[in-house]
């Protein structure tokens, strides 16, 4: 193969990680942030 092909499949897949990787890490946050929040403030999980 063409080593111009091998390094956009590499950084196609790089940042494809990458970007699943931030979802889910801040997906997670978001929630444990509202979670906290309630418990500290008594404040709604909706805002």
């Amino acid at each position: 193969m063409n080593i111009g092909i091998l390094i956009l499949i590499v950084f196609g897949g790089a940042v494809g990680a990458l970007s699943t990787i931030y979802i889910l890490v801040s997906l997670f946050a978001t929630i444990i942030y509202k979670f906290i929040r309630k418990a500290k403030y008594h404040s709604s999980l909706y805002d």
